[in-house]
């Protein structure tokens, strides 16, 4: 993840920014095709990733210098026609689904000039192009299902922000492949995913928390955490076999029950009260 923070000091315009910035995301990946918007190809950046093991397939601006005059011109063409236009390392194929209008894709990924057997006659580049390019469109929609970002003008704040929506959908992802019958059939699964996540970040900083909180509302939020946690520590101890002796109330250490310790003392009073009484 790149930040783009405007121009270079002294108001130099940068050239050939969109070759740098796709080449530097993609350091250090081989056996990959890169799918590239109109900003980003270029024939000087399929030259540059094939030397990285790489191939490219993206759309092309129709102002690309050293681009035929014969792939651009609209007059006459027929409907749902191709006319590619081949290099020794990338095809141009000029595509048109609409009278008076043209698609441009490069590629250094296919060798021919391939069509579907579809009504529209589309070229293979084109479907492939289309089959890949929503990765970035598809990634920005399921993070804004689910995202911790707030109206904020502390920009810092909106890239950390954006920084963990990503995260925690790369750590999703990578949960269900490993785990892919967890939750298996439910449409939600991604909620899930991210209360539990949560759960596990927060629970920690709640227990080593010292002073109680102030609003009664958050108090009663911590109080929930700790009565969570301390049942799953109970489990742990029945699935291990590890017995624990039981104190009564008058056992309990003098921290426990101070004014000072007073949430942990009612905590530990609560949990007494519900479970089985304990001899002396």
């Amino acid at each position: 993840m790149q930040v783009y923070t405007g121009k270079l000091p002294g108001g130099a315009s940068e050239k050939n920014q969109g070759m740098r910035v796709v080449l530097e995301m993609s350091e250090g990946l081989q056996g990959h095709n890169i799918t590239c918007d109109n900003f980003f190809t270029s024939y000087r950046l399929g030259e540059e990733l094939q030397k990285k093991k790489l191939t490219m397939l993206g759309t092309v601006r129709r102002n690309k210098p050293k681009l035929p005059s014969e792939i651009l011109k609209m007059q006459g063409r027929p409907l749902h026609s191709s006319i590619f236009v081949f290099t020794e390392k990338a095809p141009v194929v000029s595509y048109c689904p609409k009278r008076n209008k043209n698609v441009l894709v490069m590629s250094t990924m296919h060798t021919d000039a391939s069509l579907s057997t579809r009504e529209d006659m589309k070229p293979q580049m084109i479907l492939d192009y289309n089959s890949t390019k929503g990765g970035v469109d598809n990634l920005d929609k399921v993070t804004a299902t689910y995202s911790c970002q707030r109206k904020t003008a502390c920009w810092p704040l909106v890239i950390f922000n954006n920084i963990v929506d990503v995260s925690a959908y790369n750590a999703y992802v990578l949960w269900t492949e490993i785990n892919q019958q967890w939750n298996a059939g439910k449409l939600y699964r991604h909620r899930l995913f991210l209360e539990e996540l949560s759960k596990a970040l927060v629970t920690p900083k709640i227990q080593r928390r010292a002073r109680p909180a102030r609003s009664p509302a958050a108090a009663a939020v911590i109080e929930k955490v700790k009565i969570r946690s301390s049942n799953q520590s109970a489990m742990d101890l029945v699935d291990t076999g590890v017995k624990k002796r039981k104190r009564c109330q008058s056992s309990l250490p003098k921290f426990e029950v101070s004014e000072k310790g007073r949430e942990r003392g009612s905590f530990g009073r609560r949990l007494l009260r519900t479970g089985p009484a304990a001899a002396c």
